[in-house]
């Protein structure tokens, strides 16, 4: 799926995904919700062309001087990103100076299913301005979207209800989900039915000369409508300048840094991408989710696959918030540990698409030793879901041992397409970690029979070698143990990657001969670029890097060869494999770009 025309701001927190900022006059084109029951995304929008900005505004704020609209783009809007995620602007009307920030409230006290628009307004003229402020939308279209969207067919609905809100949700009944607007203080409320009813907010405030006034408008999301006014009446009484407190705070605690402003920028960016779009929770269940992206012009959409979710996600995620790392840990072997790296699920493990692969098998194991190495809590391997999960993916590995060498087969690479051949270098590097985590984990009977780390290891590094000649050796990508091999490598199971789940070391010569032919090549997918990071072009793909503009600067499936998103930008999971191998390279490997 191709990027936008329109480089949308976006933002959110785990309860709403507001994608579709525009960056010309500060509209919300659309606010997206998890919903468990429909394994996937509720969206409300102004209508069905809003990504590409051809559909009214769902809600735009609007200044009116003696009646006029003035309209805030004339002058154009400057944007930046407090704390790399909340989207603010500043823009000129006449002698009127206006600051709006969007942001969805996040952190104690404060994570609530809702969103808030800030507004200041400064007067810099001689004399007092009456004005009038308000916020005005359509909602002309709501759909839900698992990789597809699928439009509602009941008739979309805008009412009046209690304390000046306006609630926006569907005729049908039971609904699946409602919005509703309100301002801070009392408004003028107006709704126009039809097909594509609207609705505005409003109020007259004075500006003396040289002051400022602030407001806010308050969005909040709900099952049904009820709720989604309740969400409202918790914002107001909270009050937005709390929230927003609350919400800077905590975000600039997830700050990462490796001392390059451009890497910076980067890396806090597509973490607060994985860790807001990666995740979610569902409005009718309020349990956390983990999807490939909210994003709604990526074609992977409100699916997950094991690899992605536990080796992509959860270790950018754990760089911010340890916390909430360990319980996906948990929520993910709750919700797919069952049968793990069968394939694609939807967000509530339903399977999708089937297919076995060793590093979604793996990924378990993997993702339980990082969180204890990185945090010391070894007492998640207790929790009953987890361990349920390592035993599981234990005797799903070991059914897939070669009866001759301690290699292991595979039917589907980590991103889901077939494998060239079925033993793969990079799954294998991957089993022999997993197989260190099951010897010290798994109780002692079981742990006398897990395969040795270093004999997969030394298997891989013999097996997989085009000679015996140690001089002149290089790695096949994947393999059959009969004698056919491939050396295509897969953008997600790299050969760049065996270093960095120890199948090989960094320096060893075979490596580097190894992928010194991927080198000189310019790949398009930036799961690619990743992989390299941990390779001997580390610090070129640092560089590369840092002026890469990606999709708005989030991560994209695939890239030009400048670095500019050509397909499936917004990518949320890939944003977190990005945000932790950048840090990864500079903390752990000491690469400079």
């Amino acid at each position: 799926m191709k990027p936008p025309r329109i480089p949308w701001q976006l933002t959110g927190n785990h309860w709403l995904a507001l994608p579709c900022i525009h960056p010309a006059d500060g509209s919300l084109h659309a606010v997206g919700m998890l919903h468990r029951a429909a394994r996937g995304a509720i969206e409300f929008a102004g209508g069905p062309d809003f990504i590409d900005g051809g559909a009214a505004p769902l809600a735009k704020p609007t200044i009116r001087i003696g009646g006029v609209v003035r309209e805030m783009a004339v002058e154009g809007m400057a944007w930046e990103r407090v704390s790399s995620w909340l989207p603010t602007f500043s823009c000129t009307i006449g002698e009127l100076v206006v600051r709006g920030t969007v942001f969805a409230p996040y952190g104690r006290d404060a994570d609530v299913a809702g969103a808030v628009y800030a507004i200041s307004i400064a007067n810099r003229g001689k004399s007092p301005v009456t004005i009038t402020l308000g916020l005005e939308g359509t909602l002309g279209h709501r759909q839900q979207r698992i990789r597809s969207a699928r439009t509602f067919d009941d008739a979309n609905r805008v009412t009046v209800g209690q304390r000046g809100v306006i609630v926006l949700d569907g005729a049908a009944i039971p609904a699946h989900a409602a919005l509703a607007v309100g301002g801070d203080g009392e408004c003028e409320v107006q709704v126009t039915e039809g097909d594509s009813p609207r609705w505005s907010l409003s109020r007259d405030v004075v500006i003396g000369a040289g002051e400022r006034i602030e407001d806010a408008f308050y969005i909040g999301a709900g099952p049904e409508r009820d709720g989604a006014e309740a969400t409202v009446a918790v914002m107001r009484r909270r009050g937005w300048r709390e929230l927003l407190r609350i919400t800077t705070d905590t975000l600039r605690s997830f700050e990462q840094s490796i001392g390059n402003d451009a890497l910076d920028r980067l890396l806090n960016r597509n973490l607060l991408l994985a860790y807001f779009y990666g995740v979610g929770r569902a409005l009718d269940d309020a349990h956390f989710y983990l999807v490939r992206t909210r994003v709604p012009w990526n074609s992977h959409g409100l699916t997950v696959n094991d690899w992605e979710a536990l080796t992509w996600t959860i270790p950018a995620v754990q760089l911010a918030d340890a916390d909430l790392a360990r319980e996906l840990i948990l929520r993910m072997c709750e919700m797919h540990g069952y049968a793990p790296g069968t394939g694609v699920h939807y967000l509530d493990g339903t399977l999708f698409q089937a297919g076995f692969s060793l590093e979604g098998a793996s990924s378990y194991a993997i993702a339980v030793e990082r969180y204890i190495t990185q945090t010391g809590d070894d007492l998640i391997v207790e929790e009953p879901a987890v361990a349920d999960a390592l035993y599981q993916s234990h005797e799903d590995i070991e059914a897939r041992r070669d009866s001759r060498w301690p290699l292991y087969s595979t039917e589907v690479t980590p991103g889901g397409d077939p494998v060239v051949q079925p033993y793969g270098a990079h799954a294998n590097a991957v089993v022999a970690q997993a197989m260190e985590m099951f010897k010290r984990t798994l109780d002692e009977k079981t742990a006398e029979k897990v395969e040795d780390a270093e004999a997969i290891r030394a298997a891989l590094r013999r097996k997989f070698a085009t000679t015996e000649d140690a001089a002149t050796a290089v790695l096949h990508a994947s393999i059959d143990l009969e004698g056919a091999s491939s050396s295509t490598d897969d953008a997600v199971a790299s050969l760049y990657w065996l270093p960095f789940y120890e199948g090989i070391r960094r320096e060893d010569s075979v490596y580097r001969r190894t992928v010194r032919p991927l080198d000189a090549e310019q790949p398009l997918q930036l799961a690619t670029h990743c992989a390299r990071l941990v390779g001997p072009s580390a610090g070129e793909t640092l560089k590369w890097l840092r002026r890469a503009p990606l999709d708005n600067g989030f991560a994209a499936e695939l890239v030009d060869g400048d670095g500019a998103a050509t397909s499936n930008g917004g990518d949320a999971t890939l944003g977190g494999l990005l945000a932790y191998t950048v840090w990864y390279a500079a903390h752990v490997l000491g690469v400079r770009p």
